[in-house]
């Protein structure tokens, strides 16, 4: 009965009738057409649970590049040895207790899967992982292919990439889990992921979702990074359009980083003198060009104009990374509603930052400021009780919304970067410092005070509104401390509705 659905299952997929068919029946279609005519079981290319990685790494790419939906309907352990290629138009389905296991028998790698368009900047399209289980066994690199590009699973240059029923337990402290960047329309649903290092981690792209996951991480679990270190991103800009949903984030003894991180930087056209460190960004030849070099915040000094086409080019004793040809001065977050999501790691859950470090410095002096905007937090439920803030925010924002939530502890947090006081001049307040938040319908669980928001940006303004919420914790009352910003309020809650 179970080899009949899965049968059923492969016509579904396939966009055919579903028959009754003997065991490694073969039909294909040309992956650069689009074209779907049936099924690949990749059993018949010598695909098999007792071979070595390389031999499974050969015959599950001659089957991808046979396009269209490929099947894993045997249970084992499958050895991967080096990298497999996708393309267009194609799907890989895992049946029940399949699992990709890294296995170093040629040196370490990176991905275990990546598309074909990552590596020539031109976009794959119509690419389906479907209950895939990953055992990275200890074997990892952090970028061996592409520069920044360091997911287990790593996509570049992708449109409608659907990723369901993902499994990885042993994340290394090097490699993300799954890593997506410059990409449109993305769908990820049920994963569990745990491990050393980011779950998932998003680059610049439009339309996505994240739903029913399951993160167990030191690091990141989700990270939204429209900037990064040099060796973190492939590429720079803005993440837009975004829904994550139905996700835990579950305790772990040791913790670095958070919920999710919402990261943002500016940069600037390439000047003969300027300063670079590790990470800088520059523009220059129509392209974007990045420094790679040793992350100890030594600052070099840049008097050759970098202007190669590709690849990497040492000037002045600087390490270049041509890094794109997409022009942008600025990126981070915009539009992302997050939506029941429970919180058990005691660790800052949501961070609206820009990072400034030896690693990477996400804004340069004098770049154009960019304004993360409109961030809803809708049904967040906070279950550790460590006096930690619930949203840390270092770079502007324009508008935070906290809907049907359930808090306690800390509210938000702002504090100041020594990278934005040139423009708070002769005491006027430039639109990029002005954030407004709103507060409605939320359960508070804290006993006592609780101080809602804490500022220690100088010049910033905060607009906060509160309606419509309810006070469970024994004497609760809400605090404010301004520090040297300017805090407007209009509040239903005690302590703030004086």
């Amino acid at each position: 009965m179970k080899g009949i659905k899965l049968l059923l299952l492969w016509g579904i997929l396939a966009g055919t009738t579903p028959v009754v068919a003997k065991a490694n029946v073969k039909t294909t279609k040309k992956a650069q057409s689009g074209e779907t005519t049936g099924f690949v079981d990749v059993a018949s290319f010598g695909f098999s649970p007792d071979a070595t990685g390389m031999q499974n790494t050969t015959a599950m790419q001659k089957a991808i590049d046979e396009g269209g939906a490929i099947i894993v309907s045997q249970p084992g352990v499958y050895k991967i040895a080096s990298t497999l290629y996708i393309g267009s138009h194609t799907s890989i389905i895992f049946g029940d207790g399949v699992s990709l296991k890294k296995v170093d028998e040629k040196g370490p790698f990176a991905q275990v899967i990546i598309n074909k368009g990552a590596l020539t900047k031109s976009y794959d399209e119509n690419i389906t992982l479907d209950g895939l289980h990953v055992i990275v066994n200890g074997v990892d690199n952090c970028s061996d292919l592409i520069l920044g590009l360091r997911g287990v699973l790593g996509f570049s240059y992708v449109k409608d990439l659907r990723v369901k029923g993902l499994r990885c337990y042993d994340l290394t402290g090097c490699q993300y889990c799954l890593q997506v960047s410059r990409f449109e329309d993305v769908t990820i649903e049920d994963v569990i992921i745990k491990g050393q290092k980011d779950g998932i981690h998003f680059g610049p792209g439009k339309r996505f979702t994240i739903r029913d996951g399951v993160f167990q991480t030191f690091d990141d679990a989700i990270a939204l990074n429209g900037q990064d270190y040099s060796t973190s991103n492939p590429e720079l800009g803005w993440i837009e359009d975004g829904v994550i949903e139905n996700c835990y984030d579950l305790n772990q003894e040791k913790t670095v980083g958070y919920f999710c991180r919402m990261l943002a930087g500016g940069w600037i056209d390439w000047k003969k003198g300027m300063k670079v460190q590790q990470s800088d960004a520059v523009v220059s030849n129509g392209k974007i060009y990045r420094v790679k070099m040793e992350p100890d915040a030594t600052l070099y000094e840049s008097l050759t104009q970098p202007d190669f086409e590709s690849g990497t080019k040492v000037l002045d004793g600087i390490t270049w990374v041509m890094t794109q040809e997409t022009i942008t001065y600025t990126g981070g977050v915009r539009n992302v509603i997050f939506r029941n999501i429970q919180l058990e790691k005691p660790r800052i859950p949501f961070s609206i930052e820009f990072n400034m470090g030896r690693y990477n410095r996400s804004y340069y002096a004098g770049a154009e400021v960019p304004i993360q905007e409109n961030i809803i937090l809708d049904n967040i439920k906070v279950l550790y009780d460590k006096d930690i803030p619930l949203v840390l925010v270092s770079s502007p924002v324009n508008m935070i919304t906290i809907t049907n939530s359930r808090l306690k502890n800390k509210g938000l947090l702002f504090y100041g970067n020594e990278v934005l006081p040139e423009y708070l001049k002769d005491n006027i307040i430039p639109e990029f410092y002005k954030t407004s938040i709103n507060i409605h319908g939320c359960i508070f669980d804290h006993e006592g005070e609780m101080v809602l928001l804490h500022n220690t940006a100088k010049g910033k303004e905060v607009q906060l509104k509160t309606s419509s919420n309810i006070e469970l914790g024994e004497n609760f009352s809400a605090k404010i401390i301004k520090g040297e910003g300017n805090i407007t309020v209009q509040s239903d809650l005690t302590g703030l509705n004086n």
